[in-house]
């Protein structure tokens, strides 16, 4: 091998060494690895001397490079990445080196982390955190996470969130999400494949019946036992299991009722924060000291109110006075930096002040939507929407929505309405079209499992059965597949209607398209 070959490999091996040594041809005859060869004369080392430390990094990166782990195929478990090299050093801040030769090393004992992502081409040299020595350590030796919680004296989503952080990191690799459609789910003109799987599934919690509220189309004022403590907290721990088992984040969304006139609700709210769940609140005006409380223990992803159109409306629907106090209570939670949801429920009789309405809540709210009435409960004394006037109400909100950023497209006919724009499809409802016992289900307060809250839809029951089992059942099954009528609909992955407005106008859900649909007067049928 000429010396010329040898130099050009070595400054591929070994490329801020090289700048470091200019003499590096005088040791190039040596057949030995850098890091051997500084070993052995640590003279070299006098004026660098953290030279030893870099070129088992240079060396690292190199071999990753050229001759990287072969990654498995599949990942039905966590694992460390196989293209990982954890490399004890006696010197800080060398990666830093690496890119900036100004960030000079200072001596202290450590670990760099080197290694190749999946997917990649390139090598990434870090220090490693303690976290990140944690993370390897747990997933290395199988340790469950609440083994690993209780050891430390930690809450467990603690450990969960390091070893998200690990995973993010590329340090260990993961299974993809369990919640997916299956294969034969229809696909219609809709080709990616985030609305095909989720990575959050939500647990929506009606925890008590309670109410201080009397709305004229309340879903279900049955008097319904509410939960112990004892029996709430088995609920979490079981939702826990679930999102371990399927390998997604866990969301809970407290509903009722008013969720937090359940008298264990602090606790309750700890609890799910504690074992590592996103949160949320879906429930009704409350004193500043009550929202205060709940976020010394974790800022909500949201907290959801009502409207129902403008002021007399809306208090004739919810009581004298609710809109001043929705008006005023949002406000407060701008205040706080909580994100602000205003939900309303679509009739023929608050159709035409819903603009008006989100042309209010401009600034006042993050998030304006709305579900159209499902004729269920006390709902079924009220007037639904016009059949022949709701296409072009979904197109003045569209139009309006372009220059109000609060207007939100839950209803998931707008996807309908957007592919016959040539517009790219949104989430609709629940991110993947209607995710009725796909992404979500609703527990009642009597341990009750629903496949959607608007409307009778029993799939299990918490108290009997595990959450595991409740999903996979063959009830549960029938909902997540919807009706047979959208099978060849272009945006099914986004949209199946409202199982629950079909269920209030008599139809068959399983098979007979949501009354709503204008796809059949597009397609001219």
């Amino acid at each position: 091998m000429s010396t010329h070959r040898f130099e050009t490999d070595f400054r591929k091996h070994y490329p801020v060494c090289f700048e470091l040594l200019p003499n590096l041809e005088n040791i190039l005859g040596e057949d030995a690895a850098l890091s051997e060869i500084l070993d052995r004369h640590p003279e070299w080392c006098r004026r660098h001397p953290f030279l030893f430390d870099l070129a088992r990094i240079e060396e690292s990166r190199h071999r990753l490079l050229t001759s990287p782990s072969s990654l498995p195929e599949k990942v039905t478990h966590p694992i460390v990445n196989p293209a990982l090299e954890l490399l004890p050093v006696n010197w800080q801040r060398l990666p830093e080196f690496l890119s900036d030769r100004s960030s000079v090393p200072e001596p202290g004992d450590g670990y760099v982390l080197v290694l190749m992502r999946p997917g990649e081409k390139r090598v990434d040299v870090r220090n490693a955190e303690a976290g990140d020595l944690l993370a390897l350590k747990i997933v290395a030796e199988g340790i469950e996470s609440r083994r690993a919680a209780s050891e430390g004296g930690v809450a467990v989503r603690a450990i969960d969130n390091v070893l998200y952080r690990a995973e993010q990191l590329g340090l260990i690799l993961a299974p993809p999400p369990r919640i997916r459609r299956p294969a034969e789910f229809p696909t219609g003109e809709v080709d990616d494949p985030e609305f095909f799987s989720s990575s959050t599934f939500t647990l929506q919690w009606h925890i008590t019946q309670t109410c201080d509220l009397d709305c004229r189309h309340c879903y279900d004022r049955s008097d319904r036992e509410a939960m112990t403590l004892e029996q709430a907290l088995g609920v979490l721990d079981d939702l826990y299991d679930f999102c371990r088992e399927h390998h997604v984040f866990g969301q809970v969304s407290f509903s009722g009722g008013n969720p937090m006139l359940y008298p264990h609700f602090d606790r309750l709210y700890s609890e799910a924060a504690d074992r590592g769940f996103m949160t949320a609140v879906l429930g009704n005006p409350m004193p500043r000291n009550r929202i205060e409380r709940m976020l010394a223990v974790q800022k909500p992803e949201f907290y959801q109110v009502s409207l129902e159109g403008l002021k007399a409306h809306n208090d004739f629907i919810r009581g004298r006075g609710h809109y001043d106090r929705v008006l005023d209570f949002l406000k407060l939670l701008g205040d706080l930096g909580v994100y602000r949801m205003v939900m309303l429920t679509l009739t023929r009789d608050n159709m035409d002040q819903v603009l008006k309405l989100a042309d209010r809540l401009k600034g006042l709210a993050d998030l304006f939507t709305f579900n159209r009435l499902a004729a269920v409960g006390r709902g079924a004394e009220l007037s639904a929407v016009p059949f022949d006037r709701f296409p072009d109400f979904l197109a003045q909100y569209m139009d309006a929505a372009e220059t109000n950023p609060c207007m939100g497209y839950k209803e998931n006919l707008f996807n309908l309405l957007r592919w016959q724009r040539g517009l790219s499809p949104g989430g609709g409802c629940a991110g993947h079209g209607c995710g009725a016992a796909f992404n979500f289900v609703a527990l009642l307060p009597d341990g009750e499992v629903h496949a959607c809250r608007k409307m009778p839809s029993l799939i299990g029951n918490i108290y009997r059965e595990r959450l595991n089992d409740i999903y996979h059942s063959s009830a549960a099954r029938r909902f997540r597949a919807g009706s047979t009528s959208c099978s060849t609909c272009p945006v099914r992955p986004v949209c199946g209607g409202c199982p629950a407005v079909s269920y209030g106008f008599g139809r068959d859900i399983f098979n007979e398209p949501d009354p709503y649909c204008f796809r059949i007067i597009l397609k001219g049928h």
